[in-house]
């Protein structure tokens, strides 16, 4: 049965307003609520162009149970397709690997090129006979699923109608815009994976807020005071957080990572850190940024896909690894925290909590759009029925 929350009190001012209600973290009807009209409607993060360094990789990627193929096409462009054959549905691509030819389905031997159009159906009109005029392969191509590369991340929009990925987040690629150039993968020691047994929001809300420094993070703390952090917010499209006294990572003899060309003297002490709605979570810095993205499995769990990224493509192994892993004991800190919040929301008398006015207005700005986006989702079921 569907369980259709009270929402309302997430809208009220911040000193008064209550968080999203427990369903919204635990509930399987909720979870699905929210797949369309938070994850499916907007531009959800996917995975990373890296994915598939070269010409013809392809991995196949699950999101939301949707089966999905990220594949580099002949032209050198990423694409998104349903991993679905267009005759019986089967799945054409069940481990990552290099296409070679066609995308070929194993069942029928139905083929595709990898810019989606069908380009051989082998006995469809009967032996011998490879074509039908029943068959129309200009019609059955691969389904593509739109999507936008910005800062090696790879969007999707399922729902196929949301406005431009640039037109959505123009404030976001406007404050970042030093950082819209090449990117370098760190290559396997700068990608890793945290499993984490909460609701994916719970992730973005602990992001957003700097305000659990002290007590989570006091290695951190240690440099990077609370008071040195300020909010980041903009309506609709992101919020999160900033310092002023970025450390540099130092190596041996004082090997730093080469910063980012042409990057303000802002960047020379500061660093932020924003979560681009719904579900990818962003750093930059003068000499390296990265991406989070979160997958959903369910209402109580969440994978994180973390990848760091530099200015140059050869940058000293040694102090890569050594802040991948920096950033890996940073982010594992933060698991107890998430995972105590997602326990805390079987307390059935637990309402949704409150905000610090101070502290608190990046998480409860996620709240409010959260909430927006659930509203005019029933709203528009309500007018069709």
């Amino acid at each position: 049965m569907e369980h259709v929350t009270d929402i309302e009190a997430v809208h009220r001012p911040i000193g008064e307003a209550n968080g999203l209600p427990n369903a919204h973290y635990i509930d399987p009807n909720v979870f699905e609520e929210e797949k369309h009209a938070v994850l499916f409607s907007g531009w959800s993060g996917l995975g990373v162009t890296a994915d598939v360094p070269e010409i013809g990789d392809a991995v196949p990627i699950t999101f939301l149970n949707i089966p999905l193929l990220m594949l580099r096409d002949k032209t050198g462009s990423v694409r998104i397709f349903q991993n679905t054959c267009r005759h019986r549905g089967m799945i054409l691509v069940d481990e990552p690997r290099k296409i070679e030819g066609a995308i070929r389905c194993p069942y029928h031997s139905w083929c595709y090129s990898t810019e989606g159009r069908l380009v051989s159906t082998p006995h469809v009109g009967g032996p011998g006979h490879n074509t039908h005029e029943g068959i129309d392969r200009a019609m059955l191509g691969l389904i593509e699923i739109r999507s936008h590369i910005w800062m090696d991340v790879v969007w999707i929009n399922i729902s196929g109608d949301a406005p431009e990925f640039v037109d959505a987040n123009a404030e976001l690629l406007a404050r970042w815009a030093e950082f819209d150039k090449p990117l370098f993968h760190g290559g396997e020691d700068s990608r890793f994976q945290l499993a984490l047994n909460c609701n994916w929001k719970l992730a973005v809300e602990n992001y957003c807020e700097s305000y659990h420094l002290p007590w989570v993070h006091p290695g951190l703390n240690s440099y990077s005071r609370l008071e040195d952090h300020y909010h980041i917010e903009e309506p609709d499209c992101y919020s999160g957080q900033g310092t002023l006294v970025y450390r540099q990572l130092k190596g041996p003899e004082g090997k730093t990572f080469p910063d980012f060309e042409g990057v303000s003297h802002k960047w020379d002490t500061a660093a932020e850190y924003i979560t681009a709605f719904p579900n990818v979570l962003m750093g930059v810095h003068r000499d390296h940024t990265f991406a989070i993205i979160l997958v959903p499995q369910g209402p109580e769990k969440t994978i994180e896909n973390i990848h760091l990224y530099y200015a140059q493509p050869d940058t000293d192994a040694d102090l890569r690894a050594q802040n991948t892993e920096q950033w890996k004991a940073v982010f594992a800190e933060d698991i107890f925290v998430v995972e105590g919040m997602q326990r805390g929301r079987h307390a059935p008398h637990f309402d949704g909590g409150r905000f610090s006015p101070a502290m608190d207005s990046p998480t409860h700005l996620f709240h409010k759009w959260v909430a927006a986006r659930v509203q005019r989702h029933r709203d528009a079921k309500m007018a069709a029925e």
